[in-house]
């Protein structure tokens, strides 16, 4: 059965040697001491490799059941949720008035990183829970902020999110579900919802459904929809629950992968919900937990390809298949081990150099919204909204491939279930697709971030990229060589593609539109060679210091190389797609394919 062991040592590494959390300027910063955080981590780690790993096979095998309209989760996930719940996981970076523990942003995405990779299923239905506490939190008023916030930072009530209808999923304008206003105050919302990962279970006592509809002779399209919480059961005026409301559990999605989730089709007939946020103005209110959920299904890329790597690898130095062409380097067994061969080099190479780079992107773009909500930068915010579908699109992407490449080591076994390489494959396949299919992540990038603001948010990435090389070129020979001028290369392709959409983007948007999707994965690359930059700086340092575990900063360094002289440099295929326009793309006419 599969392992995984939480990589505390590496975030500990990126948070304190990269990112120098102690150091930033940011609220409550200045309380994450190493030892502070070594503990946080540490504890999560040990309840995602003893807890949840072990369910996470439990989960796939097992799934999720409907009985007499009530979902029964796998075997031991009611357990494992209870510890997880009596640990205040669910309310680590929560306002303390609402029972969290205010920690901050960049601490939560540390230990949900630990937790995704450990049990992505499981993980869920907290991380859904979050969105929606999230959003009643920017959006609510102060009664329902303390009707609803206490019960959700604990997940003694879980949340979900309620969008996509049968006939619509990307163009939400097109919804059906109804609001109807009552003389209380309270709506009646009547429609179905499907894809509602976690929408029923027996983990909890309630569930908070946020549900997008339309309240009747409101604008058409997307300007018509408003948002409502409507919970599976009515909250009396003392707290305690009251009667069922009318919502209701249809099926449960059959899929592919993260089968200890349950995925329900959410029938509402004529349910009472309360509007959250303005009238009409629903999707800016949803656009809350849609950003948060981007960024956390960025995370499950980065961790299926975690966790896959980590097995993959042993599995290379265990199995013993041919012989290295240098010689021999088992002379006293049969075979030497996988490990040996340059093309399994290849592909962990591929891995560790993704995980490590991406694990620092990551936190990196958590610190820019700790940034943002702990000390109002605006010009943080406007960051991390540009670097948003960068997160979820292209991790999502590369960690799909990555366990691919993790099972393709297996060989045959890989195929086999039993090995267990086949679940995160599956699992990690949905990340690509659910929160905004990944072509509209490279839509949005290109279409509305890249000029939102007047440009200003990726000319300051430009400039922060600019600032880094310019500080630290013509330091050290080998340095510039390995990192700083792929960095600049790469950099240099991605400004080419903006100055060309610019260009052509106004004669034919469609020249823009078809190479969105190289623009997205060519600026996840820059970002990844900016934080093996970063981090070499960082490795460098503690070797010059006399760091005592000097092959742990050795290993960072070949690590990073790798990336920046056999991944970065795609950068410049996809600048050669991007400016061979739309015309290879639109060619043929609809009846042609």
């Amino acid at each position: 059965m599969p392992s995984y062991t939480a990589p505390t040592k590496d975030l500990q590494f990126v948070l304190h040697e990269v990112l120098k959390v102690t150091e930033a300027d940011i609220p409550g910063y200045g309380e994450l001491e190493p030892d502070f955080t070594n503990a946080i981590l540490e504890e999560a780690g040990k309840i995602a490799s003893e807890v949840m790993a072990p369910l996470n096979v439990v989960g796939d095998r097992e799934g999720c059941r409907l009985e007499n309209g009530v979902v029964r989760t796998p075997p031991g996930f009611k357990e494992a949720f209870e510890q997880i719940k009596e640990g205040g996981w669910p309310g680590l970076d929560m306002p303390e008035e609402y029972g969290g523990q205010n920690m901050p942003y960049v601490i939560g995405t540390a230990v949900g990183e630990m937790f995704s990779a450990a049990n992505h299923s499981l993980t869920m239905y907290q991380g859904l829970t979050h969105g929606a506490a999230s959003t009643i939190l920017a959006h609510g008023t102060e009664e329902q902020k303390n009707t609803w916030l206490p019960k959700m930072v604990s997940c003694e009530w879980t949340g979900t999110m309620n969008l996509t209808e049968p006939h619509c999923g990307t163009d939400l304008g097109l919804m059906r579900t109804k609001a109807e206003p009552q003389a209380d105050g309270s709506y009646r919302i009547t429609g179905q919802k499907i894809f509602i990962s976690s929408g029923e279970h027996d983990m909890a006592e309630n569930i908070v459904h946020l549900v997008l509809a339309k309240i009747p002779g409101g604008p058409e399209g997307i300007k018509g929809v408003s948002l409502f919480i409507v919970p599976k059961f009515l909250v009396n005026p003392d707290g305690t629950l009251g009667e069922r409301n009318g919502v209701s559990v249809g099926k449960i999605e059959e899929k592919m992968g993260i089968h200890g989730n349950s995925t329900c089709v959410m029938n509402y007939d004529g349910a009472v919900g309360w509007l959250l946020g303005q009238e009409h103005k629903g999707m800016r209110a949803m656009f809350t937990m849609m950003n948060e959920a981007r960024i956390g299904v960025g995370m499950q890329g980065l961790s299926q390809a975690e966790v896959a790597y980590q097995n993959a690898l042993a599995y290379a130095r265990d199995r013993l298949q041919g012989r290295a062409v240098t010689g021999p380097k088992n002379p006293d067994g049969p075979a030497d081990p996988l490990i040996v061969h340059p093309d399994v080099r290849r592909m962990l190479m591929n891995q560790k150099s993704f995980t490590e780079g991406a694990r620092a992107f990551l936190l990196w773009g958590s610190t820019l919204i700790d940034r943002h909500v702990r000390g109002g930068d605006e010009a943080a915010n406007g960051l991390i909204s540009l670097l948003t579908p960068v997160i979820k699109g292209f991790l999502t992407d590369e960690g799909f491939d990555l366990t691919v490449q993790a099972q393709q080591i297996y060989g045959g076994h890989g195929y086999i279930e039993e090995w267990g390489m086949s679940q995160f494959v599956r699992d990690a396949r949905i990340a690509m697709i659910y929160e905004g299919a990944n072509g509209v992540q490279a839509l949005d990038l290109v279409g509305r971030k890249l000029a939102q603001d007047g440009g200003k948010h990726v000319m300051a990435f430009f400039d922060l990229v600019k600032s880094f090389i310019k500080e630290n070129a013509g330091q050290d020979e080998a340095y510039d060589r390995d990192f700083i001028e792929p960095l600049k290369a790469a950099s240099k392709d991605l400004q080419a593609a903006g100055m060309y959409f610019m260009a052509e983007g106004m004669k034919n948007p469609d020249n823009a539109l078809a190479g969105s999707y190289d623009f997205m994965h060519m600026f996840g690359h820059v970002c990844l060679g900016l934080m093996w930059a970063q981090m070499a700086k960082a490795a460098r340092a503690a070797l010059e210091c006399g760091a005592s575990d000097a092959a742990f900063y050795e290993t960072k360094l070949a690590t990073g190389r790798y990336y920046m002289a056999r991944r970065l440099p795609a950068t410049a295929m996809h600048l050669a797609r991007i400016q061979s326009g739309a015309d290879p793309v639109m060619a043929l006419d609809a009846d042609n394919f």
